[in-house]
């Protein structure tokens, strides 16, 4: 791909998130997720280590929950191991350089900008490594650039900001490492999953599905097995050292994260239908033991799957619907709680055409560009990926935003559906596997506004941002 065409379209891309980061520079914290994070990379500029509820936070905190510090409580924070390190680690190092007044948010965001404008030229990458046309790779990355959601997300202190390009990096460096089949690639990619784990620990069962694949496609065996060794390897040694910290930390085994008996607790709650819920979302947090938070909340979660084993299967479809679902969540919440104020209905409405629109067309299409595509070892990878990626949300909790890491995939895969044609080339399973694949979406969000239909007209109506709906 020409390297101007991709230079303008990332201009293209920072300048959408700039405007949006420029427009709002005092914006202040809306969410508890960000508010956490903060902490964590305030408490490593002060030399603190990784610490939260410092003794200023916890007087914060305690307004709203009913949260007592251990007998050994230390004024500096406790130290924990729930969020994923690089993130935070990212925002210290932001906060190092202009200090943790006001602006380290509007410079944190400022960078992120940055980053999110890399996603679009990731696309193209994505696209081309797939072996997808030119135009097909220069449109994906375009539909990348002007994705509202990604226009606004680098406002947002959370880990999507650097999980969603560190992902499609990782997934490029995979398949051109088994495009090219030298060592030095696969180690590579390995080092880029290990640094996509520290960020958002839940691709990490993805790796070895990797290594296998490497594997699978190599000739001879024995020098894929070396590849995928050599893959393993590399995630490891990005990644044990942190896993190594937690487990001293705790006296116990731990990897990159504790949050994963909260998650399931959340996830099979006898009050969950599969998603993030604030009727019980506090019901773990006043625990300030990671692990011992860990084992209730696993211990939990067993009871109620134990207590009724037949509601399973009707959790995970929910939660694969909750995972496709539009992207209006976020606006939502904070409409609905004032943070913009008033605005005419008209204007709320285009709000969320503007917002849900895009996902109708790139996520079918992207499906059914997948589903059409002749199978290569290339295409058998992204689909690994993203089944692997649906399922594991499928096992633990789903929200809308999920799904937000594979739109660069989507969007490569939009594309080569709309201008590469594969549907002229596909066998009759291919196109009947893409149209229950579309049907499918469209189905669940069809069921998601009728569901919420009386909602929407509230909020569209003159006390909508006042309806103060939890997030």
């Amino acid at each position: 791909m020409r390297h101007r065409a991709l230079a303008a379209i990332f201009l293209l891309a920072l300048v959408l998130r700039l405007a949006v980061v420029l427009a709002l520079p005092r914006l202040p914290i809306g969410l508890d997720d960000m508010f956490q994070y903060d902490m964590l990379a305030r408490s490593i500029v002060a030399g603190n280590g990784y610490r939260w509820y410092a003794q200023q936070d916890l007087r914060l905190v305690q307004r709203y929950v009913d949260m007592e510090p251990p007998p050994e409580y230390d004024p500096r924070g406790i130290l924990t191991s729930f969020r994923a390190p690089l993130y935070p680690a990212f925002l210290a190092l932001v906060y190092a350089v202009v200090g943790i007044g006001w602006q380290r948010l509007f410079a944190a965001r400022l960078v992120q900008a940055w980053i999110g404008a890399s996603l679009a030229p990731l696309a193209a990458l994505l696209a081309r490594q797939l072996g997808f046309s030119e135009r097909a790779a220069r449109w994906a990355a375009v539909a990348i650039a002007v994705f509202p959601l990604l226009i606004v997300y680098p406002m947002a202190l959370v880990t999507e900001n650097l999980f969603i390009p560190l992902l499609a990096l990782s997934l490029w460096a995979v398949l051109r490492a088994g495009k090219e089949q030298r060592w030095r690639d696969y180690a590579l990619a390995g080092l880029f999953l290990g640094l996509t784990t520290l960020t958002r620990s839940i691709v990490a069962l993805f790796v070895p599905i990797a290594a296998l694949w490497a594997w699978a496609i190599a000739r001879p065996r024995w020098t894929g097995l070396l590849h995928g060794a050599l893959l393993f390897a590399c995630f490891l040694l990005v990644t044990v050292p942190w896993s190594i910290r937690n487990t001293v930390l705790h006296g116990e085994f731990f990897f990159v994260e504790s949050t994963l008996g909260y998650n399931l607790y959340m996830g099979y709650h006898p009050q969950s239908s599969g998603t993030f819920s604030a009727d019980f979302s506090l019901d773990l947090v006043p625990i300030l033991d990671d692990a011992e938070r860990n084992r209730i909340g696993t211990e939990a979660a067993w009871y109620f799957i134990a207590s009724d084993p037949g509601r399973v299967p009707y959790l995970m479809l929910r939660k694969l619907g909750y995972f496709w679902e539009l992207d209006r969540r976020a606006f939502q919440y904070f409409y609905s709680n004032g943070f913009f104020g008033h605005w005419p209905s008209g204007v709320v409405v285009g709000v969320f055409v503007l917002l849900c629109l895009p996902l109708m067309v790139i996520a079918p299409a992207g499906l059914a560009g997948l589903a059409m595509t002749r199978p290569r070892r290339e295409t058998v990878l992204v689909a690994l990926l993203v089944l692997y990626y649906v399922g594991i949300h499928m096992l633990i909790m789903a929200e809308s935003r999920f799904h937000l890491p594979l739109l660069p995939i989507l969007a490569a895969l939009a594309a080569h559906a709309f201008v590469d044609r594969p549907d002229r080339c596909a066998a009759r399973w291919q196109k009947a596997l893409a149209l229950v694949l579309v049907l499918l979406l469209f189905a669940n969000w069809s069921a998601e506004l009728v569901r919420d239909w009386g909602l929407l007209g509230e909020l569209v109506g003159p006390q909508g941002h006042r309806l103060r709906l939890s997030y």
